[in-house]
């Protein structure tokens, strides 16, 4: 037989190529769904944002589609133990915006997204009202329901399947009652597969840390200067001598300078001079000399043995030791040798030392993040961290993390928590919102801020407006602090008490995470160098001797103060903060701050009234939201710090401070509450 006529193979034209191509990138085109402005999302969704655990997790999105049918959206979400997605509900809330939420239960990394379809069985019952309404004959969608419902059936597990086999009978004998019932229509909502299913397109991430990320209390102190008898050097027994003091005040973050061998060349003096006299200590961040580097401890604190016996003896407080990070050497440290190339050359062969001009730091160089050595760098300075960690040490205080590397910082704390999601991180970057916000997206669990600059009414609440009421509450956890061994602001130098007493109380209930540099705080010292925001005579550069039991100390009001924000819970979060209206003679007393914060149940309401006045009496009409708050007819301010109890009634309530008394109320707001014997009281 002849070979058969081989067929001419058609021509793909080019336009119909990239017609073709064109389709697959589109995917399935019957995923209707479409989905806009995910919340929360942070920057296109390149970093995570930040929650602890037991938080939930609110998500909203736009989602909609064409036509008129109904949809659905969900949550998809899972954690860092997770290898499968699960799914959470959302809800409409108006004009085609959704809410749902998921609960985040372990430390770690968590990944979220959001899908959206066509609810099959929600539009046909939607359809199905309208043609009961107008009379219409429905057996055949009731027939169209059953055969949805059957579908529904094959995918549910046996007791639900059993129940949905019922409703589809009943609908294929023309029973439309059953087509209504609302369990027939949650059942649907578990079981039925949907179809066509859009995914956004961005998947989203949750850092989710340990309860002490958002709710501490820090107190920085100077080992060495915790010696019990003037003239010796402090140790790490001292400070274990000195745990109890710290319970005392009710702190739970024990903070420590730098504990490192101290460098010799170059050292630094009392208040900063060029010149060290004999017998001078020298910066602690200065750090490294023939004794050792970042991974030594200073020989006159004691021993690695010494401080792991301090980092165990304050668990056993409750108290956790924090560590200060600050990647800097002095010139006698071993990396200097070993390493130079870890270093700026200047032309004359000299080490760049470390400038803020005009400021010198002679006695400390910087590392060079562009160094061709960047990647042993990098190792070698994520090893320190690891050295600490495996001391026992998970909280760590950051030195200038401004002035490293910002792709080090993402690249290391991302490595860090990969093995050690319980590690905390206090960024100490006082410098711009947008690099200070920056530094907290990379990674860092807490951050300083600028509360010690803020003092009038109006600054004070807008910068908390901004902290607690736009997308950086999100990613930013402020930690507030009114001082720190480089910063005394210029509200202290009078030494008036009701400053130190406001600046406290403000720190410890605007945020939940405080803290303040001590003893100077408690013993109100006051004495700045002449033209600079500094402490005179300060423990960077020499040993101080304290007496803790001076009668003037605020070591009474800090405990309280902390006890109070332990035992009420609205204190413990940033994001029910809101502000109130104080007037006198019908308009704003500007010297009178007041605040809320209120558990979204109620049932724990603390209003703070502040007098931002440290000399003259304050007084005037606080607001109080009562519709709001749940109070009806008379309700008792209880004054937390004075424990005196005032009875309150209606929106405007009068409050008076007196700087030289007590220039702050905390009160907590009870309801009056009636016994099975009808005996009323607050609570």
């Amino acid at each position: 037989m002849p070979a058969k006529a081989k067929q001419p193979t058609a021509k793909v034209t080019r336009a119909e190529e990239v017609a073709l191509n064109g389709l697959a990138a589109v995917g399935d085109g019957r995923r209707r769904v479409v989905i806009e402005r995910v919340t929360p999302e942070i920057d296109a969704g390149r970093y995570p944002i930040k929650r602890v655990v037991g938080d939930t997790v609110v998500v909203e999105c736009d989602a909609f589609a064409d036509g008129h049918e109904e949809i659905a959206c969900a949550i998809r979400y899972r954690g860092p133990s997770d290898t499968q997605w699960r799914e959470a509900p959302m809800q409409f809330l108006v004009n085609d915006r959704w809410r749902g939420q998921f609960t985040v239960t372990e430390m770690g990394r968590y990944t979220y997204t959001v899908v959206g379809w066509v609810d099959r069985f929600a539009t046909w019952e939607h359809q199905l009202h309208k043609r009961v309404e107008a009379h219409q004959d429905v057996r055949v969608d009731l027939l169209i329901g059953a055969d949805l419902v059957r579908e529904a059936a094959e995918a549910a597990h046996e007791a639900d399947a059993a129940v949905l086999r019922g409703y589809e009978q009943a609908m294929r004998h023309g029973d439309a009652e059953a087509a209504f019932m609302p369990d027939l229509a949650a059942r649907m909502a578990a079981h039925l597969p949907p179809r066509f299913v859009s995914v956004y397109d961005r998947e989203l991430q949750v850092e989710v840390n340990r309860q002490l990320a958002r709710f501490s209390a820090w107190y920085e102190l100077f080992p060495r200067s915790a010696s019990p008898e003037p003239g010796r050097h402090g140790t790490f027994r001292d400070v274990i001598a000195r745990l109890p003091y710290v319970a005392e005040l009710g702190f739970d973050v024990l903070y420590l300078p730098p504990i490192h061998p101290i460098g010799r060349q170059f050292r630094k003096g009392k208040n900063n001079s060029i010149t060290a006299q004999p017998g001078e200590p020298g910066s602690p961040w200065a750090i490294g000399s023939e004794e050792g580097g970042h991974k030594s401890v200073h020989p006159e604190l004691g021993t690695l043995e010494d401080f792991r016996a301090l980092v165990a003896a304050a668990r056993a407080y409750g108290i956790e030791v924090a560590l200060d990070i600050a990647f800097q050497c002095s010139p006698d440290h071993p990396y200097v040798k070993e390493h130079p190339q870890w270093f700026r050359a200047r032309p004359d062969g000299t080490i760049q030392y470390a400038e803020n001009p005009p400021k010198k730091y002679q006695d400390i160089y910087p590392f060079d993040f562009e160094t061709e050595d960047w990647q042993a760098l990098w190792r070698e300075l994520k090893s320190i961290f690891e050295f600490w960690i495996a001391q026992g040490v998970t909280v760590f205080r950051v030195d200038n993390p401004h002035t490293k590397s910002f792709r080090f910082w993402e690249w290391c704390i991302a490595e860090l928590k990969r093995d050690h999601p319980e590690v905390i991180l206090l960024s100490e970057a006082f410098t711009r919102p947008k690099v200070m916000y920056n530094l907290a997206k990379l990674g860092f669990t807490q951050s300083y801020t600028y509360y010690t600059w803020r003092t009038a009414r109006w600054e004070i609440t807008e910068y908390l407006e901004e902290l607690t009421r736009t997308e950086v509450r999100e990613f930013f956890c402020p930690n507030f602090w009114p001082n720190t061994p480089d910063i005394l602001t210029p509200q202290f130098y009078p030494g008036y008490r009701s400053v130190f007493l406001t600046r406290a109380a403000m720190a410890a209930t605007l945020t939940s995470s405080w803290g303040m540099y001590g003893p100077l705080y408690e013993l109100m010292y006051h004495v700045p160098v002449q033209g600079r925001e500094e402490y005179v005579d300060s423990e960077k550069y020499e040993i101080h001797f304290w007496r803790l039991d001076q009668p003037h100390s605020l070591r009474h009001f800090i405990a309280r103060l902390n006890r109070i924000r332990r035992e009420n819970p609205a204190l413990q979060r940033n994001e029910w903060l809101r502000f109130h209206r104080v007037d006198s003679n019908f308009v704003e007393n500007e010297q009178l701050l007041a605040y809320s914060k209120v558990t979204p149940d109620l049932q724990n309401i603390v209003l703070v009234v502040v007098n931002l006045d440290p000399l003259n009496t304050q007084s005037g009409y606080v607001q109080v939201p009562t519709a709001e708050w749940g109070l009806d007819g008379d309700y008792q301010a209880h004054d937390l710090l004075s424990d005196a109890r005032y009875l309150w009634h209606g929106d405007f309530n009068y409050v008076e401070l007196n700087p030289q008394v007590m220039p702050v109320h905390i009160f907590r707001i009870r309801r009056r509450e009636r016994d099975l014997t009808g005996f009323e009281y607050f609570a």
